[in-house]
């Protein structure tokens, strides 16, 4: 399966899905004009990657800032990825925060708690 990558912006993060590895990578700021429009693509590409078997599945997210719309975004790709886990899919979430930033923290932990999949929160 093609690779998806797009690069970051001021106001977008890093998306960037490795299909071969199973490596998936959102990282920046996630505010864009338009979160839906923005995160389309991310969508279309994992329903088509989640569709045939493959490798263990890790999403690394390093998010430090999200708006309404990208926190929307964000929980339909976790389900997405929790709903593969419950079908006997190998998925593991990293979600990376600042140590010094306790609102990211609670943020990852209110991720968490709406899933089922392996979850881990760690501070760097």
């Amino acid at each position: 399966m093609d690779s998806l990558r797009i690069e970051a912006t001021s106001c977008s993060p890093l998306i960037d899905f490795d299909g071969t590895a199973g490596a998936l990578r959102i990282e920046g700021e996630s505010y864009p004009e338009n979160s839906f429009d923005f995160y389309a693509p991310v969508f279309t590409w994992l329903e088509d990657f989640l569709k045939d078997p493959a490798p263990a599945v890790v999403l690394d997210i390093g998010l430090s800032y999200l708006n309404t719309s990208s926190i929307k975004c964000l929980i339909d790709v976790l389900e997405m990825l929790d709903t593969a886990h419950g079908a006997g899919r190998d998925v593991a979430v990293r979600w990376h925060y600042d140590r010094d930033n306790d609102r990211a923290l609670d943020m990852a932990e209110e991720f968490k708690e709406d899933v089922t999949l392996p979850f881990d929160i760690l501070a760097r």
